[in-house]
């Protein structure tokens, strides 16, 4: 059983993702309830049978600190899907600043790119438009709930609704 469970907090936003035995355990001792049940599977006990959870939802508010992402190498390649944002290739897979540093061009979400090494070689110094190659994807900040989806399991449509309006 490597499923994993979507906990919300109390106001239904994403917090974390635990495993299924912790999740059972939180709605079993009225800790949170049962938003989504996981597709017609049961946890069973001896003289029992129980829904298994897919969401579940905090009964009390946890106050979490802030969960940003961090801007790393493997969480650009993650956001843009793992593919060049020039020509959709997903080999030799390297970072691009849209706005070349060596103009000006910060290190930050809304400037990194993945790119292959061929499109970026190609690109240079030099910004999209003047390259005459448009980006597939323009590059923002995403968002922790975005992250959390990597965690599912196959699970992406019974928390859609819960991660879709945190992007």
């Amino acid at each position: 059983m490597n499923q994993r469970v979507l906990v919300l907090n109390q106001d239904f936003s994403p917090l974390m993702v635990c495993s299924v035995e912790r999740a059972f355990i939180l709605v079993y001792l009225n800790k949170s309830e049962m938003v989504r049940s996981s597709n017609g599977h049961k946890l069973r006990s001896v003289t029992r049978s129980f829904p298994m959870p897919s969401v579940i939802r905090l009964n009390r508010y946890v106050n979490a600190p802030y969960k940003g992402v961090n801007l790393t190498r493997q969480n650009v390649f993650k956001r843009d899907n793992f593919e060049c944002q020039y020509c959709g290739t997903g080999r030799d897979l390297t970072l691009d600043h849209v706005l070349p540093s060596s103009r000006g061009g910060p290190h930050a979400w809304t400037n990194l790119v993945t790119a292959c090494k061929r499109c970026n070689a190609k690109k240079g110094d030099f910004t999209p438009e003047e390259a005459r190659m448009p980006l597939r994807h323009r590059p923002y900040k995403p968002t922790y709930a975005l992250f959390l989806k990597d965690h599912a399991n196959g699970q992406t449509h019974e928390w859609e609704e819960f991660l879709s309006s945190q992007r």
